[in-house]
Parts: structure tokens; sequence; C-alpha cells
């Protein structure tokens, strides 16, 4: 198990604005080391309740929340990341448990006793969560994310765009899958990680930007239009 405590800021741009950030910031940060000219894609399965919880109290602001997710980097992988984020307050709390291929594909398929053979406490946390709370798959999301990385503070930041959705189609490995845009083409979505507080120097960089942050939520961009909702 891995876990990351650290505050999260997401601040919306476009391409044009982005690029002017990202070249600052190549000059002081460090590039993630899996970024490639155009960065690397990111495709997350997303859990809810039954009632859509988890969905329901983002929408309503609740300060304490949580995201349950299988991640992978490309369909090939021969290995997934089950991750739990909980929100409370300022703060964020990441989970993660990496999980063989084929355990994950029976997550995928609502097998969920398949993490009892993992001696881990974290294993069980999930279990527990998806067996007792009524979790099913939800929504497929794909993006194209670029990182930079300070060792000060662990900051990270990132810049995710090309976001893409399925509700049809659960198989992270399939390389095949068909997804569907959920947001403008053009715009780009910064999000600036950091545990403590924001280095004065990357802040000023940043700040170029000119926004106020915001509350975006890719899991939610993707379940607007089949539940009604308006972003």
């Amino acid at each position: 198990m891995r876990v990351v405590l650290r505050e999260e800021k997401k601040f919306l741009t476009d391409y044009r604005e982005s690029s002017k950030i990202e070249n600052c910031l190549s000059q002081v940060m460090i590039n993630d080391k899996y970024n490639k000219n155009d960065g690397y894609m990111v495709r997350t399965l997303y859990f809810d309740t039954i009632d859509n919880t988890d969905f329901t109290e983002k929408l309503a602001g609740v300060e304490k929340r949580k995201k349950v997710r299988l991640r992978v980097y490309d369909p090939n992988d021969e290995s997934a990341y089950l991750e739990v984020k909980r929100k409370s307050g300022q703060y964020q709390v990441k989970k993660s448990l990496k999980i063989k291929r084929e355990d994950a594909i029976k997550l995928i398929n609502k097998e969920y006793d398949v993490l009892l053979k993992y001696d881990d406490p974290f294993a069980l946390e999930c279990y527990t969560i998806l067996k007792e709370e009524f979790y099913i798959p939800r929504a497929v999301i794909q993006y194209q994310r670029k990182a930079y990385i300070a060792k000060e503070n662990k900051i990270r930041i990132t810049f995710d765009s090309n976001i893409l959705s399925t509700e049809s189609n659960f198989n992270i490995f399939d390389e095949n899958l068909l997804l569907y845009p959920v947001f403008p083409k053009h715009k780009v979505i910064m999000e600036v990680k950091y545990n403590g507080f924001l280095l004065s120097y990357i802040k000023n960089l940043i700040n170029g930007c000119e926004k106020s942050p915001i509350a975006v939520s890719k899991y939610c961009l993707a379940r607007y239009a089949s539940l009604n909702y308006t972003f």
C-alpha cells in the first residue's frame, strides 16, 4: 500500500496558456519520467454506489467524501492500481495498491472477493467498501497528462487534456475502447499538488495563469450527460 497526503488545486486553462506555463516550469522542475512529447495516457475506471453516492456528494460539496478507482497507463499493462482517494477539507489522502492484471479484470466484473488474497490491510479496506457499500463500475475516463515534479514538499504539477469517457464498456484493458469527449478539446486542466506549502518561485510561475481554482471533477464530467446534469 502506498499513501499520499497533499493539498490539490485545479485551474482551467487552454493549450496556448498551458504551453507557456509548461515552458517556464520545465526550466525549474523535473520532467516526469513518463512524459513523452505529448505526455502519457491515464485510463481510470471509477466505481460508485448503486445510488451514485460519490457523484452526488461531489456535486453537493460534501466536505468529507471519497472516490474509488482502478487505473492503468497502457491497456497492455500487466498490472493496475486500485485507489481510494478521500477528501477532508483542503487535504487529499490517496491510498493505492498495485494488483495483477487478471485480478483487476475480476474487479471490473464485480468479483471483489479476489482482494481477500492480498495480504494488505488496504486490500481488505477496499473489499469492505466495494461489498458493503454496494459499489459497481460506473465510468471509464481517459486523458493525456504531462507532469512536472519538484522534490521540495513533493510538489507535482500536471496538465490534463483530451478528456474522454465511456459508460458502456468498463474494460480498461481494451485496446479498442470506444470513448467520447466530455470536455472541450482546447481546454486543459492544470492541477497543483503539494504537501505543506507551495514554494514561492513555483507559485509565481503558475500565477501567470490568472485563474481562480475550480472544483471540476473528471469523474463528474463523465456522468453529467447520462444523469441529465449540465456542466
